[in-house]
């Protein structure tokens, strides 16, 4: 990864929020950057400003300070048109409640941003099995997620939010449900996903143990980030 520049540029973020008479700050002047192929996790405790900061460089939520470039379009910048297309074709996300359709089966539920894309139906079909077998599901793709166990199902939202290709993953808590064991397994999966399909990966936990196979730990309290943290991610 030597020479490249950075996929994800955040400088100067801030984002606060009132309620009533309270204002929180979430996010206090956030700045760095990651490098194109990476798996980075950003750690901190709950409270800590972690889901803000992936909602901000997902286009989900923006800040009222500081801007964010991913892979070269500035999000910040960006109208509501844009941040759909952003979605679409270059961000895609794996949260920790899953979000797969009950009556679809598994390849329906990974196929589906390649409906919404209109993608011909021989690609799309030997796209999700390619992504059912990278994430090791392929003998249960017939099978619908209320027949799947937890860490079966975050499998097939990974391979989902794999489905467009997309140049950024970003994972928020994805294994807050799933026991450690199965936990871990989920972020090996990420791990080789990252190799595999040259993606880059921003993964929020606050799991210590997850942490070691992240190429890079950012770690976020109270809205700020740690000042050792703060710079590029090494390649």
């Amino acid at each position: 990864m030597s020479g490249t520049d950075p996929l994800v540029r955040v400088s100067g973020v801030s984002r606060r929020f009132v309620a009533g008479a309270v204002v929180v700050h979430a996010l206090r002047d956030v700045t760095f950057t990651v490098a194109a192929g990476s798996m980075v996790a950003v750690v901190g405790r709950s409270g800590s400003g972690k889901t803000t900061l992936l909602n901000i460089i997902g286009g989900l939520d923006r800040p009222d300070r500081g801007t964010v470039v991913v892979d070269g379009t500035d999000v910040t910048g960006l109208d509501e048109d844009g941040l759909s297309r952003l979605r679409r074709r270059t961000v895609s996300y794996v949260f920790q409640t899953f979000g797969l359709i009950p009556e679809l089966s598994a390849a329906e539920n990974v196929g589906v941003p390649l409906r919404l894309a209109r993608v011909p139906g021989r690609e799309r079909e030997r796209r999700v099995g390619l992504l059912l077998d990278l994430v090791g599901l392929a003998p249960h793709a017939r099978q619908r997620p209320g027949e799947l166990s937890g860490g079966q199902q975050q499998r097939v939202a990974i391979a989902r939010a794999l489905a467009g290709s997309p140049r950024l993953l970003v994972a928020d808590e994805p294994t807050g449900q799933l026991d450690a064991e199965t936990g871990l397994s989920v972020m090996a999966l990420l791990r080789g996903v990252v190799e595999s399909e040259g993606v880059t990966a921003l993964v929020s936990t606050h799991d210590p143990v997850m942490i070691a196979l992240a190429d890079r730990a950012i770690r976020i309290s109270d809205g700020r980030i740690d000042g050792q943290d703060a710079g590029s991610v090494p390649c």
